[in-house]
């Protein structure tokens, strides 16, 4: 199949892409490997240029750590490697924002643990954070907070963060630069006859057994958690691809169609996103709105809390409601920005007495038009 046929990170908005640690630091040396980063901050300047909102999954704070802190080669204790990531983290942000500040591009620091994905609050929280660094065109820099996460917080590798945190932010595209070029159908290091998967469109029961275990697998994180990767990423929209990152301009030659195995999505984020709130999720409350806002939504507009005659139903911010008008036909469900005894506070009021009235400065919208399905 030829390049054509595959997704191309130029026709993408938004893209993740994952770095294991191999790839960042010099764990012999316990350093960041400057001129990966240098020749990496390059090529990811030309699609930063370009428009493409780009958030780094970057391992890496531990391998940077544990010199520091004064702990040998080996294996690490859970309270080893939390302390050795607490003293390499700074060291990691320090070399991202030096490799692209050259570029003009500046970075932030996001640590996550698996609650913050899970836990609604939390997840839009996050979510809003990402929104808001990518608009003013920095580039979010995540890691596991490692420092806090217990084993049954964790994620359990940066491939699974990685593909959570598109499925957060609606990416268009995750990459995995990884030590191997791709997925193959075993393992190519024991297999000569080996063959090359370039794209996958489902993951049928073939495609996940060629991830074996993690402990067999060929890649930092292990290929089953870069398939478990693809599954979140092809069921929110958002296609994934799995390339080498040892070249010294691994994006830039992904990026021309280079060699790569691509999880193509059938859908886009966005599309994908309004099905699932259409679908998935039940209902916890009710909006009945005016004919002013009934007319505002059919033109693809948010909901603002003025066009809002009755809040009904006992839920709280980032749960889903649907959305009646005033003769009881449902128009749309959506997440709302606001819990139940929020919303009738501020129900047919204008957004900016919202402050006022609530005591804080929330979003101007009950529910934005990204979070709406129409029905």
């Amino acid at each position: 199949m030829s390049a054509k046929q595959l997704p191309a990170l130029g026709n993408a908005r938004r893209i993740v892409i994952k770095l294991g640690s191999s790839l960042v630091a010099d764990v012999a040396n316990a350093a960041p490997r400057r001129d990966f980063l240098v020749t990496f901050a390059a090529d990811l300047a030309v699609l930063h240029k370009a428009g493409k909102e780009i958030v780094l999954v970057s391992s890496g704070a531990v391998a940077l750590g544990r010199k520091h802190v004064g702990l040998g080669a080996g294996s690490l204790s859970l309270d080893e490697k939390q302390a050795a990531a607490a003293a390499g983290q700074p060291l990691l942000m320090q070399a991202w924002s030096e490799a692209l500040s050259p570029h003009s591009i500046g970075t932030a620091q996001l640590l996550l643990t698996l609650d913050d994905s899970e836990r609604r609050k939390r997840y839009l929280n996050a979510r809003a954070t990402f929104s808001t660094l990518l608009r003013h065109r920095l580039v979010p820099v995540v890691n596991e907070n490692d420092t806090v996460a217990t084993a049954e917080l964790k994620f359990g590798d940066n491939d699974r963060l990685a593909a959570r945190v598109a499925v957060m932010i609606s990416a268009d595209v995750l990459v995995l630069l990884s030590d191997i070029d791709g997925l193959y159908d075993r393992d190519p290091r024991k297999s000569k006859d080996a063959r090359f998967i370039e794209r996958v469109d489902a993951l049928s029961p073939e495609i996940v057994a060629m991830g074996g275990d993690s402990a067999s697998a060929v890649s930092s994180g292990g290929m089953r958690t870069k398939l478990d990767a693809a599954a979140m990423c092809l069921a929110a929209g958002c296609s994934m691809a799995i390339a080498a990152g040892e070249a010294p301009h691994a994006l830039q030659e992904l990026a021309d169609g280079g060699k790569a195995t691509w999880f193509v999505a059938a859908t886009k984020p966005a599309v994908a996103r309004k099905h699932w709130i259409a679908t998935s999720v039940a209902a916890n409350g009710t909006l009945v709105i005016d004919e002013g806002a009934e007319r505002a939504l059919g033109q693809g507009k948010s909901l603002l809390p003025a066009g809002v005659l009755t809040v009904e139903g006992n839920f709280e911010r980032g749960d889903t409601v649907a959305v009646k008008n005033a003769t009881g036909t449902l128009l749309a469900r959506g997440i709302c920005n606001y819990s139940a005894a929020e919303a009738k506070r501020i129900l047919g009021k204008k957004t900016d007495a919202i402050a006022g009235i609530l005591g804080y400065e929330g979003s101007g919208t009950l529910i934005h038009r990204d979070d709406l399905a129409l029905l």
